[in-house]
């Protein structure tokens, strides 16, 4: 079995996968964006791309992969077009794995936007918005200098943030009270996140509820068709 991975939801199904099929290979795949990601104890891993949807069907025929588990983050639509392709070309069975998203609840101030570009207009002049929304995606942001953005990734940029930016180094709390207190030590006033869906990363959701600040949500790229499970119990049970 090949796992695309990256995520926690990834690193659980490994250990699901691990625990049902203890006699079967399982290799977990990573884009290799985190110099030090978190993957399972004792886990096969394989780092970096496969050089598209045909250099991924390359790969599933020379390990002879069976299944295809697409675990990668939901706005991950390149990887995910890919491997629903590569799995067409190998005649490769293949599930995604996807969490459902968030949803509005009383008390969320969210404007909803369809991309990044988007989500940089939506944002008033003076403000200072919390960007929970990693390295790669923040260059819109770079061009507004009427901005003073807070930005919380696990690794540094390249190249460096604007001067008028302040970087907090840290993975995301799952407790929305150390979130809110991260907001107001910064004096946040919009929070700019992705659709993300799931528990893990859901707190700086909470605490933009609770504390009554707008939040600008950008809504996830479309999935590709196919099976689709939410949770990794759902996998298994798939799998048989």
């Amino acid at each position: 079995m090949l796992v695309l991975g990256g995520t926690a939801d990834a690193n659980a199904l490994v250990r699901a996968l691990r625990q049902r099929w203890p006699e079967r290979r399982i290799i977990l795949s990573l884009a290799g964006r985190t110099r030090e990601p978190q993957v399972p104890d004792h886990a096969e891993t394989r780092i970096g791309g496969f050089g598209g949807a045909e250099g991924l069907a390359v790969f599933l025929a020379a390990e002879s992969v069976g299944v295809l588990l697409d675990a990668t983050h939901p706005f991950a639509a390149g990887i995910a077009r890919n491997a629903a392709k590569a799995a067409d070309i190998a005649g490769v069975r293949r599930l995604k794995m996807l969490r459902p998203a968030w949803q509005l609840v009383e008390g969320d101030r969210w404007t909803k936007v369809s991309c990044l570009a988007e989500a940089c207009r939506a944002l008033p002049a003076g403000a200072r918005p919390f960007l929970a929304l990693g390295r790669q995606h923040l260059s819109p942001f770079t061009r507004r200098s009427d901005i003073r953005p807070l930005a919380r990734m696990i690794e540094p940029p390249e190249p460096a943030l604007p001067e008028s930016w302040t970087l907090v180094l840290a993975r995301p709390s799952s407790d929305r009270r150390a979130e809110a207190a991260l907001m107001r030590e910064h004096d946040v006033t919009h929070l700019v996140t992705r659709n993300a869906g799931g528990a893990a990363s859901y707190a700086k959701v909470e605490a933009a509820r609770e504390m009554g600040l707008p939040v600008v949500m950008i809504a996830r790229p479309q999935t590709p068709e196919g099976a689709v499970c939410e949770t990794v119990e759902d996998v298994v049970s798939a799998l048989g």
